[in-house]
């Protein structure tokens, strides 16, 4: 069900946009005035919607102050319930909503009016507030199409073979909320976790939970969603003899005091948590141990959290970087929130990649170590993140190695662009000053996207190897170097997807090259040989992808809303 009011947030954003264009009668009657309904509504907001929204200055979306006196509250009824089927009868501002956004809402039919009607008593206690123009005003010279280049098809088609199904994790679409699918070092293992909670051991054709999150960590939240839960897992390089393991997962605000704050006037949304465990037992199953904590962030948002975590898998024994953990800290939604002073300098975390050394302890905290390779580990300013390897990251969910070693960050965008990097250590990618290769003014409507000033090579800023805009993908699924042998002609590529639109892409290694983009092109999947998509096999029109890897290098796809995971088992050139 939360889910889904998550979803009916970013339904309302949309509503807005049009509300000021039509002349509708509205009726505000059927909604309730109740302090009960009010108060329940709240916490619905609160906990589901207020990621996006709030009564005051636009963030996500649009500030909903006003709403409910702007659209009839029964038209937003019937599109919540079901958006296809008000596009399909013509209904004009349901049009005018897809033509500008270029994509359709999934129907809610799943909620019950109790659970609209509450929402909508509290957000009809909000007036309309008087705007700071700068945050809402469309500039006319801004760039409406920033990368104009389609994406084009390739005659590359990879067959899937169902490799396993993970069970439910919810009630609602999405069924599962599966993300990272990696092996345990130097064995064939594979584990898979969910947001939900559960890191899942793949046995053979059967998920077997190995860690519950939920009855682990007292505290743990998975709620309102957007990538909050049991955001990701590590095992140590030496696993099999430490029974060291690595994860992050959220908290509600305020659970414990914070290693990375900021000042008491800024709400906390939630708190991410970074935890050593230990098993008690080498190769038991399931985890049976103990855990520590390494560090906890608050977060002004529940958006863009700390999504990732990894060691750099082609690492030795004796190597600079064996046994060093490298964590994605997300923005926390700061910039769009109207506080990018949290995550445009290095005297904050947010908005960055860190390295960290679990088994060190001189950290602030003295409960990990800063390696003293980092690139600020030397800095002489006692307020500087010596933590901090790369930054300028809006969402940086993904990181990934080459081959060869080197650092790619799959970085999800804002309202334009989304991003891969090729990183070295103190690079800064840009944001929130810039999304892509393209400059973003957060102090004015973040929507406005414009070209590099001809004097930008005096910021030194690190731009995406590749990227795409919104016309082509929603949000930016990392993927991998291909490095196995049972698809001979993925060598020599990177693929990598859209969450959103389920599509499949890839660059040229060969033409990564860093201060240019490489061109991306599509390419296909087919089941039994019939070309199909993955919004098709998990009958949603969001199919949640994300790419995982084996010990040999082998690809895998998982899908959130039925759960499932593929393997990618072969490979055709087709002319058709």
């Amino acid at each position: 069900m939360k889910k889904g009011l998550i979803i009916l947030s970013s339904v309302l954003f949309l509503l807005y946009l049009s509300s000021c264009t039509k002349n509708t009668s509205i009726d505000p009657r059927s909604i309730p005035t109740d302090s009960a309904s009010i108060a329940i509504g709240k916490t619905k907001f609160s906990q589901n919607c207020a990621s996006c929204h709030n009564f005051k200055k636009d963030g996500i979306g649009p500030q909903l102050g006003g709403l409910t006196r702007t659209i009839d509250t029964e038209w937003i009824r019937e599109f919540i319930k079901n958006p296809k089927a008000k596009i399909a009868s013509g209904d004009e501002r349901a049009k005018e909503l897809f033509e500008q956004y270029k994509t359709e809402m999934i129907s809610f039919s799943f909620l019950t009016d109790d659970d609209l009607n509450s929402i909508l008593a509290f957000m009809h206690t909000k007036g309309t507030p008087v705007e700071d123009p700068r945050k809402t005003a469309i500039d006319p010279n801004a760039l409406k199409n920033p990368i104009p280049e389609p994406i084009a098809m390739s005659n590359l088609v990879v067959e899937l073979k169902p490799f396993i199904q993970i069970l439910p994790s919810g009630e609602n679409n999405p069924l599962t909320r599966i993300t990272k699918l990696t092996n345990q070092p130097n064995t064939d293992k594979l584990f898979l976790n969910d947001l939900r909670g559960k890191l899942y051991f793949l046995n053979g054709d059967k998920p077997e939970v190995y860690l519950d999150m939920e009855k682990e960590m007292p505290k743990f939240i998975h709620t309102p969603g957007l990538a909050t839960g049991f955001g990701s897992y590590a095992f140590h390089p030496e696993f099999e003899k430490n029974g060291l393991l690595y994860t992050t997962h959220s908290e509600p605000p305020n659970s414990a005091k914070a290693d990375f704050n900021y000042p008491d006037s800024i709400q906390v949304a939630l708190q991410w948590v970074v935890s050593e465990w230990k098993t008690k037992t080498l190769g038991a199953f399931p985890f049976a141990g103990k855990s520590r904590e390494l560090f906890r962030i608050n977060m002004v948002d529940q958006i863009h959290g700390v999504q990732e975590a990894a060691f750099n898998p082609l690492a030795k024994p004796g190597d600079e970087d064996y046994g060093l953990l490298y964590i994605g800290v997300g923005d926390g939604g700061s910039a769009e929130k109207g506080y990018q002073f949290l995550c445009d300098n290095t005297e904050k975390i947010w908005g960055s990649v860190i390295r960290i050394d679990p088994s060190g302890s001189n950290s602030v905290n003295g409960h990990y170590g800063i390696p003293d390779s980092n690139p600020l580990a030397k800095d002489e300013n006692p307020n500087t993140v010596r933590e901090i390897f790369a930054r300028g990251f809006r969402n940086p969910h993904r990181i990934i190695w080459d081959q060869s070693g080197r650092i790619f960050i799959a970085n999800i965008g804002h309202h334009n662009v989304e991003s891969l990097y090729l990183i070295q250590p103190f690079s800064n990618c840009g944001w929130p000053y810039r999304e892509g290769t393209f400059v973003i003014d957060p102090s004015q409507n973040m929507h406005n996207i414009y070209p590099l000033p001809a004097d930008d090579a005096k910021n030194n800023i690190t731009y995406p190897v590749a990227q795409y805009d919104h016309d082509e993908g929603n949000a930016i699924a990392g993927g991998f170097e291909y490095a196995g042998k049972n698809l001979p002609e993925l060598k020599g590529k990177f693929v990598f997807g859209d969450i959103v639109k389920g599509r499949m892409f890839y660059i040229e290694m060969k033409d990564i090259k860093p201060g240019t983009q490489a061109t991306i092109k599509e390419w296909q999947l087919s089941i039994d040989g019939k070309i199909t998509t993955l919004s098709k096999l998990c009958g949603s029109d969001k199919a949640d992808e994300r790419f995982g890897q084996d010990r040999n290098g082998e690809l895998y796809l998982t899908t959130k809303p039925d759960g499932m995971v593929y393997r990618l088992v072969s490979f055709k050139i087709t002319n058709e």
